[in-house]
């Protein structure tokens, strides 16, 4: 019996690893997106984060547009514009921009969250809070900018109106699903560190999808954490640099990427923490034959349309190697292998 087909795609945090310059870093993810379109991946995004040193894709259209500069098959998008970060005119008119420039090879995906701290939020929207509650609304905006019946409109987002760029709800809890089930549109799920309401997320989404002009079926995405390498102990060793970002998250102390080292028992505890677990419960490390076995359960367990990896290793060169294995294990899973 063949295998369901799934999707594998990209999200990328353009991470800035220690000793690289910002210039290195974005010629990395061009360089990384010019392989993910070799190796067979659906799409590569890229999401908006603010004042955090180790991430560099805070300027978010403006990378995609390099990015999609650089290929010349791969979609490029948005995992996610924050949308209450901005105008909903002024995103119409960067992706509709976008879509003009790259026809048929740009994606919106739309979060709600800041993508940042409290005080960076109230910086680049001092209306932030009502901006999130108004998601809904602002979506709304969005599309009709993009619709053609907006040319009678006041107000419009001339280079939106008609050009195609789908648009994706991404979540990391319940309400998400509500929104994109409502609105027939296609959702991604923040899995690869939102891991507590996965299931029941989808079960919503699915549930009370309505389906529209944009889809005519639920279609759902996950996160997952990916780190391959040739043999387990290796992948473990890159994984060091992995951990060591997530301590930094926990205790408020960013830094660049760091180098790996060696797996010790201190990293297995930090782990093995309730709050570190949970967060990185659906990470799969290992060799291929490793990790292979990891994704096939996930996805018995957790049967999606997409699965979009997030590898976030010091090395663009192993980055890219662990990129093409779990390409090769996608494909292996698809024809039933």
């Amino acid at each position: 019996m063949k295998s369901p087909h799934t999707a594998y795609s990209i999200l990328d945090l353009a991470l800035v690893s220690e000793g690289h310059s910002l210039q290195q870093t974005f010629n990395n993810s061009l360089d990384l997106a010019q392989n993910a379109e070799r190796f067979g991946y659906t799409r590569y995004w890229l999401a908006e984060h603010h004042n955090a040193v180790n991430i560099a894709s805070s300027a978010t259209s403006v990378l995609i547009g390099y990015i999609a500069q650089g290929t010349k098959t791969l979609r490029i998008g948005s995992g996610g514009i924050m949308l209450p970060n901005h105008s909903p005119l002024i995103v119409a008119e960067q992706f509709g921009t976008l879509g003009s420039l790259y026809p048929n090879r740009i994606d919106l995906g739309l979060g709600r969250a800041p993508g940042t701290d409290r005080e960076t939020a109230q910086a680049i929207r001092s209306d932030f809070m009502q901006a999130a509650h108004s998601f809904p609304e602002e979506l709304e905006d969005i599309q009709q900018y993009f619709s053609m019946d907006n040319v009678k409109s006041k107000i419009r987002a001339t280079v939106a109106e008609g050009v195609e760029v789908p648009i994706y709800i991404l979540g990391s809890s319940t309400d998400s699903a509500h929104l994109a089930a409502k609105k027939g549109l296609p959702y991604a799920f923040a899995s690869h560190f939102a891991t507590k309401h996965l299931e029941e997320a989808l079960e919503i989404y699915r549930k009370e999808f309505k389906p529209s002009e944009a889809l005519n079926k639920p279609y759902v995405m996950a996160g997952i954490n990916i780190i391959v390498a040739e043999t387990d102990a290796e992948a473990e060793s890159f994984a060091t640099s992995l951990i060591r970002m997530f301590v930094g998250i926990f205790t408020g102390k960013r830094d660049y990427m760091q180098p790996p080292t060696a797996m010790t028992q201190e990293f297995r505890e930090i782990m093995q923490h309730p709050q570190v677990h949970q967060m990185l419960k659906y990470s799969f490390i290992g060799s291929k034959a490793t990790v292979k076995t990891q994704v096939k359960n996930f996805l018995q367990n957790n049967p999606v349309d997409e699965l979009i990896a997030v590898t976030n290793i010091y090395d663009v060169k192993d980055r890219i190697r662990s990129y093409e294995l779990f390409a090769e294990i996608m494909e292996e899973l698809n024809t039933g292998q």
